[in-house]
C-alpha cells in the first residue's frame, strides 16, 4: 500500500538549501570577521549562489526550501522575502548558526526566538526548522512545537518522515543524512580549517543518483541539503541540475517544499511515531563526560 505522505510517487524529493553565509564561520569565532578571503567565500552564497540556484529552479519548474539563519536575513534585508516571491519556502535555521548542543536551554531559546522575530518583522511566514549543523538537543523539537511550527529537519532516525511527540505537542520530522549533504563533498577552508578534499561534481552527482534510485526502490524521502556558497559554484550547480533533470525523467519522483510535505505527512495516520526522550547513560559504564 502506498504511504499517504508519498502520494503516487515512488519517492519524494525535497531540495533544501542552507543559506548560512558567514554564520558558520563566525560561530567558530568572531575573529574570523577580519579574514577578508574567508568572509568573501561565505558571502558568495547569498550574493551569487542563491540567484543562480533560483534561476535554475525556475527553469526546471521545481520548488525548494531555503533554511536561512536569522542573522543572515537581518544582514540582507529582502533576501528571504525575495526567495518567497520566487515560489519557494523560507524556513528557520537558528539566528546565529551556533550549535544548540553548545548552548544552555535559555541560550537556545533566546537564539531560536530571535530568529523568529527577524522573520516576523520581514513578513516571512515560517513553518519549519533545521538546527545549525543538525546538532539538535533533546529540547530542540519541544521548542519547535511550542512555537507552532509544523516540522523539524535535523534528525536521522529514519529515511521517511516520522511523527515526533514532545511535551509541547506533535510535529513532523523530515530526516536528513550526511550522505545527502554537499558540505561533506565540497567544503574546504584553510582558516578555520574545514574539510580535507574537494570532490568532483560528477562523482557527487553519481553518488546522489545512486541514493535517489535506492530511495525510489524503498519508498523514501530524498532530502537533499545543499549550501549556496558550495553548490552555487558553476560546475556544482550544473551537476545539481543534471540530478534534478534525471529525477524528473524518472517520472516517479515528486518534488515538494518541506512545508507542503509536512502538511501531507501530518495527515498520514500510518506515519511512524517517535518520542523525544533523552538517553539515560550509566556513568559507571561510560565515565567520560
Amino acid at each position: 500500500m502506498t504511504d499517504t505522505w508519498r502520494g503516487r510517487a515512488a519517492a519524494v524529493a525535497t531540495l533544501t538549501f542552507d543559506v548560512d553565509a558567514e554564520t558558520p564561520i563566525l560561530a567558530h569565532g568572531r575573529r574570523y570577521a577580519r579574514h577578508a578571503m574567508t568572509m568573501s567565500h561565505q558571502a558568495y552564497g547569498p550574493e551569487v549562489g542563491v540567484p543562480r540556484l533560483l534561476d535554475m529552479l525556475d527553469e526546471l519548474g521545481v520548488p525548494a526550501t531555503f533554511f536561512v539563519p536569522g542573522w543572515v536575513a537581518e544582514q540582507r534585508p529582502g533576501l528571504a522575502a525575495g526567495i518567497v516571491e520566487r515560489g519557494h519556502e523560507v524556513a528557520h535555521h537558528s539566528y546565529s548558526h551556533r550549535a544548540p548542543t553548545s548552548m544552555s536551554k535559555g541560550e537556545e531559546r533566546a537564539d531560536f526566538e530571535r530568529a523568529l522575530e527577524v522573520f516576523a518583522r520581514q513578513g516571512v511566514e515560517i513553518s519549519g526548522h533545521r538546527a545549525a549543523m543538525w546538532e539538535a538537543t533533546w529540547f530542540t523539537a519541544e521548542l519547535v512545537a511550542e512555537h507552532g511550527l509544523l516540522y523539524d529537519s535535523s534528525l536521522m532516525a529514519d529515511d521517511r518522515p516520522y511523527r515526533l511527540s514532545t511535551r509541547s505537542g506533535e510535529l513532523v520530522e523530515l530526516p536528513v543524512h550526511w550522505s545527502l549533504d554537499d558540505w561533506e563533498q565540497y567544503a574546504f577552508l584553510p582558516q578555520p580549517h574545514i574539510g580535507w578534499m574537494i570532490e568532483e561534481p560528477e562523482k557527487v552527482e553519481r553518488m546522489w543518483r545512486g541514493e535517489l534510485d535506492a530511495m525510489r526502490h524503498y519508498g523514501c524521502l530524498f532530502n537533499l541539503t545543499s549550501h549556496p556558497f558550495l553548490s552555487g559554484r558553476p560546475a556544482r550547480a550544473m551537476a545539481l541540475r543534471r540530478l534534478v533533470e534525471y529525477a524528473l525523467e524518472c517520472g516517479d519522483v515528486e518534488f515538494l517544499r518541506c512545508r507542503d510535505l509536512a502538511v501531507r505527512a501530518g495527515q498520514d495516520a500510518a506515519l511512524s511515531p517517535r518520542e523525544t526522550r533523552p538517553l539515560s547513560v550509566d556513568a559507571n559504564v561510560y565515565p567520560i563526560e
